[in-house]
């Protein structure tokens, strides 16, 4: 019987991806997004899924164990990206920040525990970032949820090892995707951040256009999916490989001086330079 593979986030970009390579090799592939719509052009059925609310994960889960009976593969993927100074972002935005990326995670695994430690079989992959390696200027609480996934996934492997369940991170570096249309700006702006926030938000911009295709993110999923004994880390594309080693090669003020001038952090405030934070609503 085919493999039963559930996606969330899956409507464009990884999660896409994610969800067309699997269909392709044979998986019976579930999709999800916040607004599923079943009539849509995707190869796969889409479900209604809000990762932040208890009901709907349950009503995400019950459905697929309707329709297909269980759940073998797990790939969290939904997500959003915060962007500001730390300063800037407000509690609420930082505790939404952690429900989606962080909790609808958590709400996920313990969706799908039950049914795979019953089956004594399963694979949860938890799509991570090099944000969650290393930490990008003006994203902190993005990148914490990300260093926050490092460590449960990490707790979690040990866990469930013994119940034949794999558990995998997915680590990219920059990937070529829609995510920063949909990105989220802090709501409370200081104009002591204007220059260096929008040369840190202008050189994201530069470093996601030139990233690595969704596809070759997908193809390491796979790989975790299908392997007998997935790693527990799985690093993609050149900067996820290289950056965090020579972060842990090199005396902190010469990688700390390379991460400002790669953002421009330090740079003459100039109009020309600075990208409108309004045009990232």
């Amino acid at each position: 019987m085919s493999q039963v593979a559930l996606v969330t986030g899956a409507s464009s970009g990884i999660g896409a991806a994610i969800a067309r390579l699997f269909q392709q090799r044979g998986f019976a592939v579930f999709g999800t997004s916040r607004r599923a719509d079943e009539a849509s052009s995707h190869e796969f059925p889409m479900l209604k899924l809000d990762v932040n609310s208890d009901a709907s994960v349950k009503a995400c889960i019950d459905e697929v164990l309707l329709r297909a009976g269980r759940v073998d593969v797990l790939v969290n993927n939904a997500g959003y990206a915060l962007t500001g100074a730390a300063e800037e972002t407000s509690i609420e935005e930082a505790k939404g920040q952690f429900e989606t990326n962080f909790f609808g995670v958590v709400r996920m695994v313990k969706a799908v525990l039950p049914g795979m430690r019953a089956a004594k079989a399963g694979k949860i992959i938890n799509i991570g970032s090099l944000a969650g390696l290393m930490s990008i200027p003006y994203n902190s609480f993005y990148c914490g949820t990300k260093f926050a996934l490092e460590a449960y996934s990490e707790a979690l492997w040990y866990e469930v090892k013994p119940f034949g369940i794999g558990v995998s991170l997915i680590e990219p570096g920059f990937v070529q995707t829609a995510i920063n249309e949909a990105l989220r700006v802090a709501g409370e702006p200081l104009a002591a951040y204007d220059g260096p926030r929008n040369r840190a938000i202008a050189a994201v911009d530069r470093s996601v256009n030139k990233g690595i295709s969704p596809e070759l993110v997908a193809k390491a999923v796979l790989r975790a999916a299908q392997s007998k004994a997935p790693r527990l880390r799985y690093r993609v594309g050149p900067d996820s490989v290289w950056l965090p080693r020579l972060r842990s090669a090199s005396p902190w003020s010469f990688f700390a001086s390379g991460v400002s001038r790669t953002f421009a952090l330090d740079a003459p405030r100039h109009a020309s330079e600075t990208v409108p934070i309004s045009s990232k609503n």
